[in-house]
């Protein structure tokens, strides 16, 4: 099982977009200055999650949302999961 995700950190007001098969050690690598994207705050949680049954459909996933390049459709995505 992966899981397609999405974090925010309040301090710098950013949404970060990926895909892992552990969430809870992928976010303490975020949140540990890991990842180099993410490194700039440690206060990253979870605003959404996707499960996919493989790798392949998770990375798609994140990456279609990365190309809208859009905070307004990653609100949307998140707002519609509440």
């Amino acid at each position: 099982m992966f899981f397609l995700y999405i974090l925010h950190s309040k301090k710098l007001n950013r949404y970060y977009v990926g895909y892992t098969a552990d969430l809870e050690k992928r976010l303490l690598e975020h949140n540990n200055g890991i990842s180099t994207y993410t490194s700039k705050a440690n206060d990253w949680v979870f605003k959404y999650q996707e499960s996919f049954p493989t790798r392949e459909e998770a990375h798609r996933q994140e990456l279609a949302i990365k190309m809208k390049k859009s905070v307004r459709y990653i609100e949307w995505l998140i707002g519609k999961r509440k």
